[in-house]
């Protein structure tokens, strides 16, 4: 098959329908990043293919749990990994791009304005300093970020609404992780965790997305300890 047929034939396992243009911008989003990569390092993937089965369907798993109309912040999104391709593929979401790294944040403004999307910012700024902005701001968290679970959480929680989701893209078996990070869980204000397992298609590889909700909310100046077990919850007065 082509890239166009496993794509399109990938998406479908996800979505019912998906647009000629969708596929037309996702292709394009391809095309952008292996031109700019060969000048900077945006992703070690270089075959399109790959960037097909291993980038764009693994991150289309996250679609149909986005809020119709909602806001959405990739935190840490890198390339653009999940933000990117979701955008495209919801154009009734909202999404909000968070990179530390300038130039990361520069090329994905290109592709904005190449692709023309009318739904997605990129913002340049570490997560820690654009929480101080925006806490409770956003239904939906998102990443797919190397760091643990429990530093992805204090990052990404204090920025959602209560009643909000942390959606972590994970391996598969990220049991073991997920345990560990119990205590900041309670910390931060997420109820149960649920751990929903995918093959991603084409590819075939085994992954998790750990869905987060957020049931109260993230104390207002907490330390980083405060979320490691045994340190108790230490909040500082304002």
């Amino acid at each position: 098959m082509t890239d166009r047929e496993l794509l399109r034939t990938g998406l479908n396992e996800y979505l019912s329908e998906v647009s000629d243009k969708t596929i037309d911008n996702l292709l394009k989003f391809s095309e952008l990043l292996l031109e700019k990569n060969k000048v900077m390092n945006l992703t070690a993937i270089t075959d399109p293919t790959e960037v097909v089965t291993r980038h764009f369907l693994d991150c289309a798993a996250l679609a149909s749990h986005m809020p119709q109309g909602g806001r959405v912040l990739d935190v840490g999104t890198g390339a653009g990994f999940p933000g990117m391709p979701l955008a495209i593929l919801c154009p009734q979401t909202e999404f909000v791009l968070l990179d530390a790294l300038r130039k990361r944040i520069d090329f994905l403004n290109e592709v904005i304005e190449t692709l023309g999307l009318t739904n997605v910012t990129a913002v340049h700024a570490r997560a820690e300093d654009f929480a101080k902005e925006n806490r409770a701001s956003f239904d939906m968290t998102v990443s797919r970020a190397v760091a643990d679970l429990r530093t992805l959480s204090e990052l990404a929680v204090p920025m959602v609404k209560t009643g909000g989701v942390f959606l972590a893209m994970k391996a598969a078996d990220c049991a073991e992780e997920v345990q560990g990070a119990a205590h900041a869980f309670e910390v931060l204000g997420i109820g149960e965790p649920e751990t929903l397992r995918y093959t991603v298609p084409h590819d075939g590889v085994e992954r998790a997305l750990v869905r987060l909700p957020k049931i109260s909310e993230t104390p207002a100046q907490m330390t980083h300890e405060a979320t490691r077990k045994n340190e108790g919850c230490r909040i500082f007065s304002p």
